[in-house]
């Protein structure tokens, strides 16, 4: 395996895990900070509160999204699987 190779396969692991993750991580900081200002303007100072509603938003964003997460993924398996008789020389 050459180093261009392994530069491609590392850049496009990259990009795929940032793209895969970045809804989850986005609705959870969303919900967060929609949380956050409503415990501040009703002065309800439990920790545990937003909790519930970042793991509901989390879930719901996995099962709405899971096609497009796992094509994807597989699209990614199957560029890398495409790569190893690239790897052997």
């Amino acid at each position: 395996m050459n180093q261009e190779t392994a530069i491609e396969m590392l850049r496009s692991l990259i990009t795929v895990s940032l793209l895969v993750i970045t809804p989850i991580v986005l609705a959870a900081v969303i919900v967060g900070v929609i949380i956050s200002l409503l415990q501040a303007v009703t002065s309800i100072q439990e920790p545990t509160l937003s909790f519930a509603p970042k793991l509901f938003a989390v879930g719901a964003i996995i099962i709405i999204g899971a096609p497009w997460i796992l094509r994807q993924l597989m699209q990614f398996t199957v560029f890398f699987i495409n790569k190893i008789p690239e790897m052997t020389r």
